[in-house]
C-alpha cells in the first residue's frame, strides 16, 4: 500500500525514485479552497512500467482530472510515485486503475477520473479509464486532449 502523509515531506529535498508502488509516499497539501468546486489535471505522457509476462516496458500518456475537497496531492510526490512503476511489473488496466484507487483513498476528493492510454503492445493500443462516479454539479470538464492512436495513419 502506498505511503501518504500530510504535509510536503518530499519537498526541497534530493529524493530518490522509489522501488515500486509500495514504497512510494503521496504527500498531501491542504486545498486553500476548500469550499469551491474547481478541477485538478495532471498529465504524464512518457509513464513506464513493464509488462509482469515479459518484462518488457510498456507506455503510456496519463491524465489524472480531480476535483479536490480538503486535500490537495503535492506534484513532486505524485512524479515519484508514478516513477515508481518504472521497474514495476503489472498489466495497463491494472497500472491504470491502482493509481486511480491509489490517489481516491489518499485525498478524498469529490471527484476523479483517470485515463490511461496506453502504446501499442502486439499492435493492439489499449486505453483504461476510471472514475469515482458523476462529476460534480458545475465542474468546468475539459476533454482530455489525447487522441486516439492512429500510427502511421
Amino acid at each position: 500500500m502506498t505511503k501518504t502523509h500530510k504535509g510536503a515531506a518530499l519537498l526541497g529535498q534530493k529524493t530518490a525514485l522509489p522501488n515500486s508502488p509500495d514504497e512510494a509516499e503521496l504527500d498531501l497539501v491542504a486545498n486553500p479552497h476548500p469550499g469551491e468546486t474547481y478541477l485538478v489535471r495532471f498529465v504524464a505522457p512518457e509513464f513506464t512500467s513493464l509488462c509482469p509476462v515479459t518484462g518488457q516496458p510498456d507506455f503510456a500518456h496519463i491524465v489524472i482530472d480531480y476535483a479536490p475537497m480538503e486535500w490537495l496531492v503535492e506534484s513532486k510526490s505524485l512524479k515519484l510515485y508514478l516513477g515508481s512503476y518504472r521497474n514495476h511489473g503489472a498489466f495497463h488496466e491494472d497500472c491504470t486503475i491502482r493509481i486511480a484507487k491509489d490517489l481516491a483513498a489518499a485525498m478524498t476528493p469529490r471527484w476523479l477520473r483517470i485515463g490511461g492510454y496506453w502504446y501499442p503492445r502486439g499492435g493492439i493500443p489499449i486505453d483504461v479509464f476510471w472514475q469515482t462516479g458523476e462529476p460534480p454539479a458545475g465542474l468546468w470538464l475539459p476533454d482530455q486532449g489525447v487522441p486516439p492512436y492512429r500510427g502511421r495513419g
